[in-house]
């Protein structure tokens, strides 16, 4: 490259970094207002959710934390780290999330009370299975008591037996406590226990109790290991329409013929039951995202056909007893917007929680730029119009002779050396040559004025 080349590309590069110099200061303010007001924005929606969160499962081995397992692998993946809280049962997990102790629990229908939990801010996520009533027996029991066809049929033939109703925390002691009520039943009446379920099982099968109430999902493997056993019955409730009528949180189910064992015939009938409806509550303070991420998980967790719902009937929000929280609705009954399908889950969730403001942001900002060309213009052209000051300054001194002729051109020579050092845009060079031409214009004028004395000017 030939020196005048080398001026030549100096100096473009000289004109580029000073034309975004210009427009960098010039839209200075009008980004740190938007970034300001982002930023404001971004602390105050607090979009991304903590790392962390607690969800209230039920006893170690139940279907409860089994799904709760599932749940933690799930937010796992979007490097959510779920802390399962081992509980007695559903009304352990309601109190936990009653006290803030838990971000999100499994709560079966007739455990909440719509009116001070709605208060409390518990909503729901959605209902997410069944769960049926098992009412388990002994089959030498019916034979040696002689019921009709061996087998007992109604909950009034418990009458004086041993019958297990779970823990506490569990809440079945409070719905086995309703269903005993309507068949005018006390619970002096039987003789009640309160053991775990597996121990329940055990006491069961060592002919220690005569009957267990269990309320849980048929994926627990007591259940299915109860069902199987030849020695073990398990009780219809050939009246469940008439229970569903006076305890509307309860649901009627079949369990149809051979769903536990088809090549065994087991059951060999279908058997009425009657089941509760379990939902994922969470409190109002747990994060947004978090409450969409347990939603979403909710979809892959539940919506395949089962023993007494077909595909896609759970999760749902149609039998929720709390109202549905927005994200729990938008996951279930919604369409996922687009972007979550190329977006990784973090980026979704900042733009799905912060395009509005930024929205709102580009809508204030409009008006707002106008002043961006102006300020531009003005920076632009302060770099040529500053300098006719000191031009002005020379002129005056040349009107009133009070300076040196020679001092005077080595200023004019100066502001011609600044001036064109001086980088502009081709839309303002005009004035930038204006200010070469006015510099020398005075210089014909000091030079066509010479004092008499050689050290001062006249006329």
């Amino acid at each position: 490259m030939t020196p005048p080349q080398a001026r030549q590309a100096a100096h473009r590069l000289r004109l580029l970094l000073q034309t975004a110099r210009d427009m960098m200061v010039s839209m200075g303010p009008l980004l740190l207002l938007g970034g300001g007001l982002l930023v404001a924005a971004y602390w105050w929606l607090d979009p991304q959710p903590p790392s962390q969160v607690r969800l209230a499962t039920g006893p170690a081995g139940s279907a409860y934390a089994g799904f709760g397992d599932g749940y933690a692998k799930a937010l796992a993946r979007e490097r959510i780290q779920v802390q399962l809280l081992a509980t007695e049962g559903a009304q352990d997990d309601l109190a936990l999330l009653r006290a803030g102790a838990a971000d999100v629990g499994f709560v079966r229908g007739g455990m909440a009370d719509p009116a001070a939990d709605t208060e409390a801010g518990i909503v729901s996520l959605g209902s997410l299975f069944y769960e049926p009533i098992w009412v388990f027996y002994r089959r030498d029991l019916a034979i040696a008591r002689r019921q009709p066809g061996g087998e007992l049929q109604r909950l009034t033939q418990l009458r004086g037996l041993r019958v297990n109703v779970d823990q506490d925390g569990s809440g079945v002691p409070q719905i086995a406590e309703k269903l005993l009520a309507l068949n005018q039943l006390k619970a002096s009446d039987l003789r009640l226990s309160n053991l775990a379920p597996d121990e329940a099982g055990a006491a069961l099968r060592q002919r220690k109790l005569d009957a267990a109430v269990l309320i849980s999902a048929p994926q627990a493997g007591l259940i299915r290991a109860l069902l199987q056993d030849p020695a073990i019955a398990l009780m219809p409730f050939e009246q469940n329409e008439a229970y569903s009528r006076h305890l509307p949180f309860l649901s009627t189910v079949t369990l149809p013929r051979g769903v536990v064992d088809l090549a065994a015939d087991l059951p060999p009938h279908d058997v009425p039951l009657l089941a509760t409806t379990t939902a994922l509550l969470a409190r109002e303070q747990t994060h947004p995202a978090l409450r969409q991420l347990f939603a979403q998980a909710a979809l892959g967790q539940h919506s395949e056909a089962g023993w007494f719902n077909g595909a896609r009937d759970f999760p749902n929000t149609r039998t929720s007893e709390l109202p549905v929280s927005a994200e729990g609705d938008r996951a279930i009954n919604g369409t996922p917007p687009a972007w979550s399908r190329y977006l990784p889950f973090w980026a979704g969730n900042l733009l799905e929680r912060m395009w509005l403001v930024v929205g709102g942001l580009l809508v204030l900002m409009l008006p707002l730029s106008r002043v961006v060309p102006p300020l531009y213009t003005f920076r632009v052209r302060s770099r040529v119009f500053r300098w006719y000051a000191r031009l002005r300054d020379v002129e005056a001194k040349l009107e009133t002779g009070t300076g040196e002729r020679d001092a005077l051109l080595d200023e004019l020579d100066e502001l011609d050396r600044v001036t064109h050092r001086i980088a502009v845009p081709l839309s303002y060079a005009d004035e930038l040559y204006a200010l070469r031409n006015n510099i020398h214009a005075v210089r014909k004028r000091l030079m066509a004025r010479r004092s008499p004395t050689g050290d001062g000017l006249a006329d």
